[in-house]
């Protein structure tokens, strides 16, 4: 069977890459012939440029050209930096792409990939915050007639989403065959929009287990124990914590960002060098999705911070589903539980196990 899939696949973030990575592989051990569609509109293809305004005070005549001048050699470095090669290799060795690349949900409707079936996920790609999130693409407007519309933990990324794209995601929404969350959230808003049969299933990356992610991991050289951070916010609570644990058992403090509180950080490396240092990590203190996802398959001891944004709603919907509230925390004071895996396990295998059912019943329409 043809199955096409589509999400923001190249997109320079550990977890984006490696869920497109998960779905597309595990289509693939089921004997299906699957692609990720080669989707990068203009919103998405401008990670590294060499030219623009990151902050407006700097919008004026002649100010705006001596800014994007003193920024030029940074930007340089980085287009040309280890981090955009190791995520560029990822998406050429590991990600199926389809030949062709498109460029806007008119381009696909006009020659559309060819496939039976068409995935839409996984991750974030119906936040409405973000242009991806307002894009027919993502809701599978290209797909031809006769063909199967599914969606596969698609994420909203919050409890609700604002009124006036409601309309417009309703009907979007009304065009797919089979609907799947991330979030216990997206099935309430997919209800609340009127809509029946949505489900929620896990993040793709659960749908690996963890021999096949080690299967590809970069090694780290010359690691000691170590304490794994990975804090998106700069949260000194989170550098506290980690400072602290680490200090307490004699473990380095390693940062998937730039850290100056760290022994080492890896900001410059990709993501067969983040499955590597959260599998051999001691214990991960993050306020990452897919850290804590990663942490659950490697069956490490974790503590997740709050972020205080409107995606935190995925977090708090993966941990509460397994019984760990008590490792989603705002204090660096705060103690932390040790994680019982064996009772974890059956819940996190049980919602697994649905996850690919629900793959199984729309490859068996």
């Amino acid at each position: 069977m043809k199955i096409k899939t589509i999400t923001c696949h190249d997109v320079y973030n550990v977890g984006a890459s490696l869920q497109a990575y998960a779905l597309v592989t595990y289509l693939r051990k089921l004997g299906h012939d699957a692609q990720i569609i080669d989707y990068k509109p203009d919103y998405l293809s401008n990670h590294y440029p060499l030219w623009g305004l990151g902050n407006p005070a700097y919008d004026k005549p002649i100010l705006r050209e001596l800014y994007n001048l003193a920024k030029l050699p940074g930007r340089l470095k980085a287009r040309n930096g280890k981090r955009k090669a190791e995520y560029d290799r990822f998406t050429a060795e590991f990600l199926p792409l389809t030949p062709r690349r498109y460029t806007s949900n008119d381009d696909l409707k006009q020659n559309p990939p060819e496939a039976d079936v068409y995935f839409a996920g996984s991750d974030q790609i119906w936040n409405c915050f973000f242009p991806n999130g307002k894009d027919p693409a993502f809701y599978l407007d290209f797909a031809p007639a006769g063909s199967v519309r599914a969606s596969y933990a698609a994420s909203f990324a919050m409890d609700d989403i604002p009124e006036e794209w409601k309309p417009d995601v309703k009907r979007r929404l009304s065009g797919l065959d089979h609907i799947s969350v991330r979030e216990s959230s997206g099935v309430a808003i997919v209800e609340r929009l009127g809509i029946p049969g949505a489900v929620q299933v896990m993040d793709p990356v659960f749908l690996l287990d963890s021999e096949a992610w080690a299967s590809i991991e970069k090694p780290v050289p010359n690691t000691e124990p170590y304490v794994l951070l990975y804090d998106f916010d700069r949260n000194p609570e989170m550098v506290r914590f980690a400072r602290r644990m680490a200090e307490e058992n004699g473990w380095k403090l390693y940062s998937v960002l730039s850290c100056k509180e760290c022994d080492r950080c890896f900001e410059q490396d990709g993501p067969l060098t983040f499955l590597n240092l959260v599998h051999h990590a001691q214990f991960v203190v993050s306020n990452s999705f897919h850290a804590t996802a990663f942490s659950l398959i490697f069956r490490k001891q974790f503590v997740v911070f709050n972020r205080q944004e409107h995606i935190n709603t995925r977090m708090r919907d993966l941990l509460y589903g397994l019984g760990l509230r008590d490792c989603l925390t705002d204090s660096a004071g705060r103690d932390c539980p040790r994680i019982d895996y064996p009772q974890i396990l059956e819940k996190l295998d049980e919602q697994v196990g649905a996850s690919k059912a629900y793959i199984e019943n729309v490859l068996s329409y």
